[in-house]
């Protein structure tokens, strides 16, 4: 049995994607991309190759308990393929014949290692890492000081007029969007799978606040809203609608413009992050009835 009471570094994490691929060998296990620092971005798959929803997490360096509740819960769906049996109370396997579930644990590994380790896990970023943060534990942003989840090209310019304005003209540890959308690789990498890939719909991961989002612009399809409903009843989360500063440049709100499909975003915790690894347990209980009804509904 894999230990999820870990903090999930780029080794701990590689340790457990390998388990779960050794034990599990219908898992796909696939690449995206690497990151500025050439760290592997995985992608793992499971079910039917040809209808396929999206998971993603760790956009942001101190949100990683986002990454361990996707792995957990990769692990839970691909028991209960090879068990025949439920995950909770929803039969999930029985789903995946039909439809199948791509998981990108961590879109951002060096702003997890930055977050996790220190500067010098930005190995030559370091001296940027440096001199914008002396907190480096909250750290959000890739190891080039680029939020990437400011970074998609979705309301990017309005975003960026909303950062000047709050005087974020430059890298730092969060909401700095970059010089223009999609300049980071982590970025590309995920914008890239999903325009060679035909999912039917997306769920990006984030923490805190027990929120969903589901809306951006006139494109946001009437799916959204309704997915929202069903998650928000089976967890308790609260539709939302997020502040000015984090409207436009998000992955949920590129996949909406882009494709015109459902896609959400899921702010798993309450407290201030890093949420703690005690935290964990508690709130993935709650996230597992989400994701179950993300690819049951």
């Amino acid at each position: 049995m894999i230990n999820y009471n870990v903090l999930p570094d780029y080794k701990t994490r590689n340790e457990i994607i390998s388990d779960l691929c050794e034990r599990y060998p219908f898992i796909k296990h696939t690449y995206a991309g690497k990151s500025v620092c050439g760290r592997s971005i995985d992608v793992l798959h499971i079910g039917n190759t040809e209808n396929r929803i999206l998971y993603c997490g760790g956009f942001h360096g101190s949100e990683y308990l986002t990454i361990l509740a996707l792995l957990k819960f990769l692990d839970d769906c691909v028991k209960s393929m090879q068990d025949e049996c439920a995950v909770g109370e929803y039969r999930v396997a029985d789903f995946l014949k039909k439809r199948g579930l791509t998981i990108v644990p961590c879109v951002n590994p060096d702003g997890v290692e930055i977050a996790l380790h220190g500067s010098d896990a930005a190995l030559k970023y370091k001296p940027l890492v440096d001199k914008v943060s002396d907190n480096t534990n909250k750290w959000q942003a890739n190891a080039r000081g680029v939020d990437i989840n400011h970074n998609f090209n979705a309301g990017w310019c309005e975003l960026k007029q909303r950062e000047l304005s709050r005087n974020i003209k430059c890298p730092s540890p969060t909401r700095f969007g970059g010089n223009c959308p999609e300049s980071e690789p982590e970025t590309k990498a995920l914008t890239k799978l999903c325009r060679n890939t035909d999912f039917e719909r997306a769920v990006a991961l984030h923490s805190q606040g027990r929120e969903i989002y589901c809306s951006f612009g006139e494109n946001t399809p009437v799916l959204s809203f309704k997915l929202a409903s069903i998650f928000s009843q089976a967890s308790g989360y609260n539709i939302g609608f997020p502040e000015a500063i984090a409207t436009g440049g998000g992955f949920k709100d590129w996949f909406i413009e882009r494709f015109k499909k459902p896609a959400l975003t899921i702010e798993m915790g309450l407290g201030e992050n890093p949420l703690p690894l005690s935290d964990f347990e508690s709130e993935y209980e709650i996230l597992k009835d989400i994701f179950c009804l993300g690819v049951v509904f």
